[in-house]
């Protein structure tokens, strides 16, 4: 059994979505890549329900075992965060309906987990995911790649019902919550020792 990603880059306009299947060590393979689109021109309803039909059929096509969203962070520009917090909430209750765990990622945690810089910019990320992918190009537009980098950190940081080790082995679950424990751990060291 193969650990499968969605990632979703939550936005209004366009959604980033992204699909990557676990793969040896930190490998992954692409599987689907694109956004989700709704019109500035029409009522909030009508866009967030043409973003839930969206979700739900990439949902139902690539069964995912988790769903990785971004986490919405505090900006100066209201509308946008409202607007990413409301889709976000859609891709969180259809993946519960489905009983799929979710994580979510700050931008800053995908950008360390795939460039090793927590402040790298969007080009750096793109270059990461083409050379760590095997791309010819970085998908496009901007939220499509931001969507696969938030996969690739669930793949390489979150636990999952099932991973693979360096040699292609599956790693248990256990295995995984032990991972996530020491995660846990560190975190929480980093963090009380920032506050000096």
């Amino acid at each position: 059994m193969t650990l499968r990603v969605l990632g979703v880059d939550p936005g209004l306009t366009r959604c980033g979505i992204g699909v990557l299947d676990a793969g040896a060590g930190r490998g992954a393979t692409l599987v689907d890549v694109g956004v989700i689109r709704s019109s500035s021109d029409d009522a909030i309803d009508q866009r967030l329900l043409a973003l839930s039909r969206g979700l739900r059929e990439v949902i139902e096509l690539h069964a995912p075992d988790v769903v990785a969203i971004e986490r919405v962070f505090a900006q100066n520009n209201t509308p946008t965060v409202m607007g990413t917090a409301q889709v976000s909430g859609i891709a969180i209750l259809l993946a519960a309906e489905r009983g799929i765990p979710i994580a979510m990622h700050t931008p800053s945690e995908v950008k360390a987990a795939v460039t090793g810089n927590g402040r790298a910019d969007k080009k750096q990320i793109q270059t990461m995911l083409v050379r760590l992918l095997g791309l010819s190009a970085p998908p496009k537009p901007a939220d499509a790649a931001d969507a696969l980098a938030i996969a690739l950190t669930q793949l390489w940081r979150g636990p999952g019902p099932v991973r693979t080790d360096a040699s292609g082995g599956a790693r248990t679950s256990a295995q995984a919550v032990w991972a996530q424990a020491e995660r846990s751990a560190r975190r929480a060291r980093e963090t009380s020792t920032s506050r000096f």
